[in-house]
């Protein structure tokens, strides 16, 4: 059962930590509102357990598809100009502005860009496809690999931003402007290099 968590755990870490289009989201975000930050990462996380529900309840010949992952794909990468389009526009947002009370209905939409960032990437697919096989071949404790996976996920979704959070002070306003339209820029790469992925190879 130890075992079990710790393999979870660490498949966890991989899964969260890697510089991808849901830590750069979530890292500039929380340079504005940490609040913000972790509702994204919940929402990324919401998106991970759906995919992985899909495979235990046995739907796995419905999302382990070609046709259907070059959707996913396709929606995705317009979905990463969005995004990208997004931070561009709000790039002169002051990062030391009094804090203001965020509504429910703007906490929503901000969880829904978390969600559909990660169920639009159909690399996030491959990698829960990847961690079944791993857990079924290393014979480990189906439960207790979740658990440990779900716990390293929560850590890193609190925890990185919490300290990006903190360090904004050290962060210059023309900075957090150049930070943006850099985020803007990786996004628009990540949505080509997905786009080109799913319709030329």
């Amino acid at each position: 059962m130890i075992e079990s968590f710790a393999e979870g755990f660490l498949l966890g870490l991989g899964a969260a930590i890697p510089l991808g289009p849901i830590n750069i989201l979530i890292m500039n975000t929380a340079l504005k509102n940490y609040k913000s930050a972790v509702v994204i990462g919940i929402g990324a996380m919401s998106s991970d357990m759906f995919y992985l529900i899909l495979i235990l309840v046995g739907m796995i010949e419905l999302i382990n598809n070609p046709f259907f992952i070059n959707i996913v794909g396709i929606v995705g990468s317009f979905f990463l100009t969005y995004l990208a389009y997004e931070i561009y526009k709000h790039r002169e947002k002051k990062i030391n502005a009094k804090k203001e009370a965020i509504k429910s209905k703007s906490l929503l939409k901000i969880y829904a860009k978390g969600f559909f960032l990660t169920l639009m990437n159909p690399y996030t697919i491959i990698f829960w496809f990847s961690v079944a096989g791993y857990s079924a071949n290393r014979d480990l404790n189906l439960y207790f690999t979740l658990f440990g996976m779900i716990s390293s996920i929560v850590l890193w979704i609190t925890l990185m931003p919490y300290l990006v959070h903190k360090s904004k002070h050290k962060i210059s306003q023309n900075m957090s402007i150049y930070l943006n339209i850099f985020s803007s820029f990786i996004f628009l790469c990540f949505a080509l290099m997905l786009f080109v992925d799913v319709v030329f190879l």
